[in-house]
Formats: C-alpha cells, structure tokens, sequence
C-alpha cells in the first residue's frame, strides 16, 4: 500500500473516531429526562445545569458570582425564591470545575458547585444541581433522596 492509501486510511479512521461519539450524543435531549447509562463517556456529552437558589429568610437579597477555569458568569443579585442557573457541557480530557461565591449581609462563602466526582453525580440526578442559600447555611439538594443536604457554612467578613 503506497503512502498516498495509508494516509488517506488513517484520516478516514481519525475521522470515524471524532464523529461516532458526536453523532451518539446528538441523540441526548436534556429536557427528557436523564441518561440510563451513567458510564464516564456518557458523561462527556451530557448537558449539566447548575442552580444557585435563594432561600434565605426576610426577603434578603443573596449576591452570587459563578465561574469556571474559562467562563466567568457575571455577578447576579437574587432576591428570595429566584435562581441563578446554568448549563455546559463538562471538558472531554476531565477537569471541569464551576465554583462560586455568595455574600449577604455581613455573611459570605466561597464553595465548588460542580466538580469530577461520581457522589456529585448521583446527588444530582446526573443532569441538574441544586445548590441553595438558606439562613443557616448552604446545601445541595440530593434530587434521588429527596432531601437537602448541608454542605458550607457561611463565614463572617
């Protein structure tokens, strides 16, 4: 085989390698319920949403700024009941981190809100993470067991 063919063949099998998985994850619709197969490519091409929620008590208004490594999301003011989300796909090669920052009154935290982590993962259904902002501190809501789990204490500051 010359190398005019082997060349040709290699660029037709990076081809096949790159397209296969893309043509599989079209097929994902995020808002029609979550993925059966929670296998870590599956993962790769899942749509995540992030929720910041403002539960605090005595209409106060809770301060959040989220950013990844390459997004920074902007500063958004809460007032109670609302929520500041949203959604992204994680990083092929891993490493896909969100965090953020909350402050009301003379309260503040600075916490990860999405990270590598399969616990992370089930707590949140494999799609959506709820994190909310109540009085006596911050917690993610576990979505399979249906209850809030404290995670972060605020901090005086």
């Amino acid at each position: 085989m010359n190398s005019f063919c082997k060349n040709i063949t290699f660029f037709m099998l990076v081809q096949a390698i790159t397209i296969i998985p893309l043509i599989a994850s079209s097929s994902l619709e995020p808002d029609q319920g979550h993925l059966d197969d929670n296998s870590r490519l599956s993962l790769w091409y899942k749509t995540w949403h992030v929720h910041t929620v403002n539960d605090l008590s005595n209409n106060k208004t809770l301060l959040v700024h989220c950013k990844s490594r390459d997004d920074d999301l902007g500063i958004q003011n809460l007032t109670v009941g609302t929520e500041f989300n949203w959604k992204f796909r994680p990083r092929i090669f891993g490493g896909t981190l969100f965090w953020c920052y909350m402050a009301y009154d003379n309260l503040h935290a600075a916490f990860k809100v999405f990270w590598e982590d399969p616990s992370l993962y089930a707590k949140c259904n494999y799609g959506d993470c709820y994190w909310i902002a109540r009085d006596d501190g911050i917690y993610l809501k576990d979505i399979p067991g249906e209850r809030d789990e404290y995670y972060y204490d605020w901090e005086l500051g």
